[in-house]
């Protein structure tokens, strides 16, 4: 794809073309010549602040009629007045909140009992950012057990809406046999050769030890071990030597999202499973390879949500928001044409001690989750309202 004197690829799934699509048809109204100016970089970030007003809208109504007024504000807040949030959307122009929209109210629709809405929204987030998949399993878990009746169809009901529509939105490519491009564009997450794409994860870890290690020769002892970290790609390792590191990877992501799965189990509670979700998104980010830096978005509206009604959980909230605003920030600053911050500002690369507190954050996210798990009942300070909201297990019949 060409503009001006730009180039690039395009590997976004069908419906964020097509929002971006639109916003550049409104923009041409304006500027039929398609100039690059302030307002086509408003134009851009305008759909994504959209997104994040009705998400929050959402958090707000839906933790208000469940939980009360009180969580509902502390929600709505911890969100919206979120730096994380703040620096990813509107600043640097992320198209994570048009997902993260569809795939919270997926969750919320799969915990009230809407099936066919639940899978229809899980549809439309995973077609507009393919991250949003980490939602599929805890969208089907949710719709199971909060069944009360015909789990198995209900189950099904999701998810044949979620291919009706999959089948609706990949139609016009289909039919000028455009599939395959589909699918090469968004299966490119897939194939980046990178450990870590200026993600603050493990492999942000490796990354910042191994070019350490081999550059010491060159640079000596300091030199090696405070420069700025630069994107070591996995060719690089397997022609070092060492073995690739993406089916590990991999692995370590499965066995995760499976451990989280399998405590969650039982439960149908909202926020236990939007816990859930955020913990599998969390794992995801700190475990697999090739991540990129805005990667862990998702899990802002969703702890958002839990640690509303899970104190315990605000804590890790706070510190995953943290880990998201200075992942940006150390990377991207504040946008192009403003200075970015002094990385090696803190001797060793700053990146580098995020990613290493990121990892420890996990561990706590971790054991914090699994408590929050085997003492369900114990939300909005002891205080249970309706204790049939916070069971783990099915619906009675009576429900």
């Amino acid at each position: 794809m060409h503009w001006g004197n730009r180039a690039t690829t395009v590997d976004y799934p069908p419906l964020a073309l097509y929002v971006i699509a639109a916003t550049g048809y409104a923009y041409e109204t304006f500027s039929p010549s398609f100039e690059n100016t302030r307002w086509l970089t408003v134009a851009i970030k305008t759909p994504g602040l959209l997104a994040e007003l009705a998400l929050t809208w959402l958090l707000y109504f839906v933790v208000t009629r469940r939980y009360g007024q009180t969580e509902g504000r502390w929600a709505a807040a911890a969100f919206w007045a979120n730096p994380a949030a703040i620096l990813s959307g509107p600043v640097l122009g992320y198209l994570d909140p048009l997902a993260a929209l569809p795939a919270v109210g997926s969750l919320v629709a799969a915990c009230l009992g809407a099936p066919i809405v639940a899978g229809t929204l899980l549809a439309v987030a995973c077609l507009t950012k393919l991250q949003a998949v980490f939602m599929a399993p805890v969208v089907l878990l949710a719709t199971w057990n909060t069944a009360a009746s015909a789990r198995v169809s209900k189950t099904a009901s999701a998810i044949v809406a979620s291919i009706a529509v999959g089948f609706i939105v990949l139609l016009p490519y289909l039919l000028i046999n455009a599939g395959p491009n589909v699918l090469q564009g968004v299966g490119s997450l897939l194939r980046h050769d990178m450990l870590s794409a200026d993600a603050a994860n493990v492999w942000w870890v490796v990354t910042y030890v191994m070019r350490a290690i081999y550059a010491v020769g060159d640079m000596g002892m300091w030199g090696a071990w405070t420069m700025t970290l630069r994107i070591l790609g996995v060719s690089t390792i397997v022609r070092l030597g060492y073995p690739n590191p993406r089916p590990f990877a991999t692995a370590a992501v499965i066995a995760a999202t499976v451990w989280t799965l399998w405590r969650a189990r039982t439960c149908r509670d909202l926020s236990i499973v939007c816990a859930a979700a955020a913990l599998i998104v969390h794992a995801y980010f700190v475990l697999g390879i090739a991540v990129h830096e805005n990667h862990l978005y998702l899990a802002l509206p969703l702890l958002a949500l839990a640690a509303a009604v899970r104190p315990r959980l605000r804590a890790i909230h706070v510190g995953i928001s943290t880990v998201v605003a200075l992942n940006l920030f150390l990377f991207f600053g504040f946008g192009r044409g403003l200075p970015l911050p002094p990385r090696n500002f803190t001797i060793i690369d700053a990146t580098a001690i995020l990613a290493a507190a990121n990892c420890a954050l996990l561990v706590w996210h971790f054991r914090v989750f699994n408590s929050a798990v085997a003492s369900p009942h114990s939300a909005i300070g002891g205080v249970i309202a309706d204790e049939s909201m916070y069971r783990c297990g099915p619906a009675s019949p009576g429900e």
